[in-house]
């Protein structure tokens, strides 16, 4: 499995040194490091300018010691087949007020999701969607409402109802961050 590529800026009037990356990587914590730096345009920002954001959500199946702080634990059976159908939804929608988080300061809801499906990689199921723009909570919001779906507590008519809806309060709960 490739490693996402993610992105960083910062602005200097210093030259960059050839050897920035590896004064970098040395004051950096153990699991973060710098492979690149990239002379960019004075107005590029890492964030606004991305075209596409991908978003992974992992849960375990059976307890995992070692993922505790890094998935949601969640040992009941899934209907994964199904979940992935209702993924297949998202891609047919463009406003996803429901799965944002309420009272925000955003002036439209409209994301363009270009890929939304679950994987089993070994005890771990992995949630991984890819957009042009994400709503605060939206991800863990979809994921909680994906969890209703493969527990068959609502199916896939109901899911797209939620959509339409607009209403927050139709969609599931968000999952832990």
């Amino acid at each position: 499995c490739a490693l996402p590529s993610l992105f960083a800026h910062f602005n200097t009037e210093l030259p960059i040194s050839e050897l920035l990356v590896h004064k970098l990587n040395a004051f950096l914590p153990k699991d973060i490091a710098v492979k690149a730096v990239y002379k960019v345009q004075p107005q590029a920002h890492a964030r606004f300018d991305a075209l596409k954001r991908t978003y992974q959500y992992h849960i375990a199946t059976e307890k995992e010691v070692f993922l505790y702080d890094y998935a949601m634990q969640l040992t009941l059976p899934l209907n994964v087949a199904t979940m992935n159908e209702a993924c297949q939804i998202l891609l047919d929608h463009t406003d996803f007020e429901c799965f944002s988080k309420t009272h925000t300061d955003v002036k439209t809801f409209n994301c363009k999701i270009y890929e939304a499906h679950w994987a089993i990689v070994g005890s771990e199921l992995v949630f991984t969607i890819t957009a042009d723009r994400f709503l605060r909570n939206m991800v863990r919001a979809i994921v909680g409402t994906l969890i209703n779906v493969g527990l068959q507590k609502l199916s896939l008519t109901g899911f797209e109802d939620i959509i339409i809806s607009k209403s927050r309060s139709k969609a599931g709960a968000s999952v832990p961050a």
